[in-house]
């Protein structure tokens, strides 16, 4: 155990001692934030961070450490958040060893899609090795991390250097302060970290943006410096529990226009959601400093990443009567959210803007806050819940039930066509066109289709966040497909409610259905694609309509016509390829499709197009019979009545499959059972265990698996490691193993 004996006693702290890298702390990192004015009239902001933690310790005592750097500038007028994360060439063995250790994500899935890259010794993007060796000096502060460094020079300022043309020098404005319990910060775990903090310091020189180097005119800067690790206790060894591990924590740091500095955090236990520990420090414009017990640092308002879908506050209300203290913070824009393996998978950390009372006198000025290890999706079903309830969010702007007039013009006209809403009645439209589409909208569905096309944009290297109004879209066009299905195949029970008929009648719900799949064109339209990609793109779309109905025509037209043969010789051959076509144009073709349009929108090369789009037209067939097995199974929390598909004499895989498996007599049972269309339970039953027992069900599990796994090889060696790579191979397995 690593036992702390170099905790500063009381009194000001000793920069000159403090700022050394201590090499018995488990955890430790110099930390800054700035807030800038550039010679071109715009505001900036940037922080970094450099981390050390010891990651092994062998039998002669030697140390060895991994690192890791991050660093972001925030540009509020674009609304830009420039950044990267770093990590060492150690990262990939370190990985691994925190997925041995059961130190990775709760969703396995996830973890084994991970391991698949770490084992060949790649990182995955973001994330990427420093561009250079890594060295930490023992007789003073300079790290230098690749390319970027951290130093204090003679002179007692602070250089950062990150980038050619980004470099900011800190020069401390005030002394240094102790955060927590006189510098102390407790964990869960047996934790203690040392903590203070430079509040103020005069920044200048220049950052780097839009490939050009841009001079500070001013600026003001902030500088943390924590270290420390696991006390004498038998509650974790060093390296591997090294730090603050399973909490999450709100943090701040706030410049006044008076001259006063505030910083305040709650650290949280992420399972307990109990707080740990809650601390705010005042320091006066002459450095006088204060530690406030009466805080309250309480999140606001929510937003939500379109790229990890996890949720963060983007404002805060932070109070303390004793200072007559009432802050309004705010982000100076949402997304300021960091994508990095290294915090599981991402942290918020931006610019923000205080504004309030401070002893009964308005103040305002920069902030900066950090909201990490508030995990909101730990599983697949997590994330895909998540996705869903943005899907609905999107669709219903793009629906919206009580339409403005420019709104429903844009939804079944242009501005160039204003004339066509001469005598349109506005709540009539919305009641006959629009709220049934939302109705079943809102009910919530699968959302893959959705997380298709923003997940292969970022895959092949571009930007989802470009095209998040595409959300909208795949949903729109399966929910037109499902009303109108619904019609066709007299459906009366849809995602738990009545169907768009039942409630609406026919006609309504047949110009609604079909409506759906033409309100998606206003959202494929972008200033972010070239004329090429919008027609190939609209193309791609079209191809997924027509194949589409051409699926569900081979449905329509059903599979009875081929079970004669099947039943007669137990050769299942055609009926197999019948069926497997319906389920790939139905399914597998428009998420093929959709997946394509997402690579293209992202810049993908042909190459790299056709690879994602066949993985996923892979997982959609998988995904169908999948549907079909758990038919037969059972959904999780009795989703549909098992043995739905025996009850409405469906000929569906396991059915072909049982043809190639059972016996003369027991096909013919089975296929009279099927026209029959039983409703007690016992004969549903037994047909069931008829199809279970000789191994159809497995069949059509093996067929599934062996196409998303062939799916995958053929697509992986065109994809660069990354988050979204991973996403990718996990949601394949995803499909797999669904229960519902």
């Amino acid at each position: 155990m690593t036992r702390l004996s170099w905790w500063p006693q009381a009194g000001p702290i000793d920069l000159a001692q403090h700022d050394l890298p201590h090499a018995a702390a488990d955890t430790e990192w110099w930390y800054v934030n700035s807030h800038v004015e550039l010679v071109d009239g715009r505001s900036v902001g940037l922080f970094a961070a450099f981390f050390r933690i010891i990651s092994a310790v062998d039998d002669a005592g030697q140390v060895s450490y991994a690192h890791s750097m991050t660093w972001a500038l925030s540009d509020p007028a674009s609304q830009r958040y420039l950044g990267e994360s770093r990590v060492d060439e150690r990262s990939p063995q370190l990985g691994l060893e925190r997925l041995k250790n059961d130190r990775g994500t709760k969703d396995a899935r996830l973890n084994r899609a991970m391991a698949e890259i770490l084992e060949r010794g790649e990182v995955p993007t973001p994330d990427r090795v420093f561009d250079g060796p890594v060295h930490v000096a023992t007789d003073r502060l300079h790290v230098q991390y690749g390319g970027a460094s951290y130093e204090k020079l003679a002179d007692g300022s602070y250089q950062l250097t990150i980038a050619d043309g980004c470099a900011l020098n800190f020069a401390p404005g005030k002394p240094a302060a102790r955060h927590g319990d006189d510098g102390v910060v407790r964990g869960t775990a047996g934790e203690q970290m040392f903590y203070y903090f430079v509040p103020r310091c005069r920044v200048t020189g220049s950052v780097q943006l839009d490939g050009e180097t841009v001079a500070v005119a001013s600026g003001q800067g902030w500088y943390d410096h924590e270290f420390g690790g696991h006390v004498e206790s038998d509650a974790a060894t060093a390296g591997e529990g090294a730090g603050i591990r399973d909490l999450g924590w709100n943090w701040t740091a706030i410049q006044l226009d008076d001259g006063t500095d505030l910083t305040a955090y709650e650290i949280v236990d992420v399972t307990t959601r109990e707080t740990v520990g809650k601390w705010m420090i005042a320091v006066a414009p002459d450095g006088t400093q204060r530690t406030v017990d009466d805080v309250t640092f309480a999140a606001g308002t929510a937003w939500t990443s379109m790229r990890t879908f996890h949720e963060y506050p983007t404002s805060w209300r932070l109070t303390a009567p004793s200072l007559g203290l009432d802050l309004a913070i705010d982000a100076t824009f949402h997304d300021q959210e960091m994508i990095t393996v290294i915090s599981k998978p991402a942290f918020w950390e931006g610019t923000c803007r205080a504004r309030g009372t401070l002893g009964g006198k308005p103040v305002a000025g920069p902030a900066y806050v950090e909201r990490s290890g508030f995990e909101n999706i730990a599983t697949l079903d997590d994330f895909f819940g998540a996705v869903g309830k943005e899907v609905r969010h999107s669709t219903a702007k793009v629906l919206p039930l009580e339409p403005t007039h420019e709104e429903l013009r844009d939804l079944i006209a242009t501005e160039e066509l204003e004339h066509y809403m001469e005598g349109v009645d506005r709540a009539a439209m919305a009641a006959t066109l629009i709220a049934p589409i939302r109705e079943m909208v809102d009910r919530g569905g699968k959302s893959w289709r959705s997380y298709a096309a923003l997940a292969c944009c970022d895959v092949v290297g571009g930007d989802s966040r470009k095209f998040t109004q595409w959300l909208a879209m795949p949903e729109l066009m399966h929910v037109g497909s499902l009303i109108i299905d619904d019609v066709q195949d007299r459906s009366t029970v849809r995602r738990g409610g009545p169907t768009c008929h039942v409630t609406h009648g026919e006609p309504i719900a047949i110009n609604a259905g079909t409506a759906a799949y033409f309100l998606t064109e206003n959202l494929l339209e972008s200033d972010e694609l070239s004329d090429q990609a919008k027609l190939r793109i609209y193309g791609l779309y079209f191809a997924a309509m027509r194949a589409g109905h051409a699926g569900q025509a081979i449905d329509l037209g059903g599979m009875a016509s081929l079970m004669p043969r099947a039943v007669e010789t137990g050769d299942h051959t055609e009926l197999l390829a019948r069926i497997l076509a319906c389920h790939r144009l139905k399914t597998a073709a428009p998420a093929g499709c959709l997946a394509r349009m997402g690579a293209v929108a992202g810049g993908g090369s042909d190459a790299q197009i056709a690879a994602v789009g066949e993985f996923f037209e892979a997982v959609g067939l998988a995904f169908q019979i999948m549907d079909d097995v758990l038919n037969l199974r059972g959904f999780a929390g009795n989703l549909k009545q098992r043995g739905e598909d025996i009850a409405n004499g469906t000929v569906t895989l396991p059915i072909a499959f049982a043809m190639s498996q059972l016996p003369a007599d027991q096909r013919a049972w089975l296929w009279q059972t099927l026209q029959d269309k039983p409703t007690d339970e016992v004969t549903i039953a037994s047909a069931v265990e008829l199809v279970t027992t000789c191994g159809a069900l497995q069949a059509c599990v093996d067929l599934a698996k062996t196409l998303v796994e062939t799916g995958w090889q053929k697509a992986e060696p065109q994809l660069e490691p990354s988050l979204s790579r991973v996403m990718l191979r996990a949601f394949g397995w995803y499909v797999l193993e669904r229960h519902y």
